[in-house]
């Protein structure tokens, strides 16, 4: 199990605008590589209600889980590495492994890993690359019926990344808008899809 601090800020753009960056950044559809995020939660959204996150991301033929949790700055990410015996068993109705997150988990939540089942994926196209000192990174995003375009600028430095992040849109005339991170834009289109507000 490892842990980190992620500091980033995020903007939904339209398919316009994430064009017109591309094509300032020279990135190419090329560059693209793709990951998929299979979410995680209770039957009556425990975690959500936390304001965390589970899920595995499946990139590069290599599976980690992640927890996410509100922190003083940023989130607390803490991660586990599966194999892929362990993530085909939780994709396909099985359970997730128990280990050092889950131990976590219920030491901080009091939410057993074993009741929380999988809800659904979201995959996504992107590209990173070096700026002023951080990660700028370019998300095409697809879930349940939805195509999304996103900016993500990841930091060490919280106040320094803001400002450098408001100025990079200031520049090419982009509006920034409120923007949930992926996992909230997931649930809020699976509850959407769910009159009753829970798991299907």
């Amino acid at each position: 199990m490892t842990q980190e601090i992620e500091i980033e800020f995020k903007n939904i753009v339209t398919k316009n605008d994430f064009e017109k960056l591309l094509a300032a950044f020279t990135i190419e559809a090329s560059q693209f590589k793709k990951q998929v995020n299979h979410y995680f939660d209770t039957t009556d959204f425990q975690l959500k209600n936390h304001q965390c996150a589970l899920r595995i991301r499946e990139k590069n033929q290599k599976y980690t889980m992640t927890l996410k949790q509100p922190n003083q700055v940023g989130l607390l990410e803490t991660h586990q590495l599966l194999t892929k015996n362990e993530a085909d068993i939780a994709l396909t109705g099985g359970k997730l492994p128990e280990g050092a997150l889950a131990d976590h988990l219920f030491k901080c939540f009091k939410i057993d890993i074993k009741e929380c089942l999988f809800l659904g994926s979201l995959i996504t196209k992107r590209v990173e690359i070096p700026y002023h000192g951080g990660t700028l990174v370019f998300d095409h995003s697809f879930y349940l019926d939805e195509e999304d375009f996103e900016i993500e600028y990841e930091v060490t430095d919280e106040p320094k990344g803001k400002k450098i992040f408001d100025e990079l849109f200031s520049k090419y005339h982009i509006p920034i808008v409120k923007t949930e991170n992926k996992i909230k834009r997931f649930f809020s289109k699976k509850l959407q899809t769910n009159k009753h507000g829970g798991i299907e």
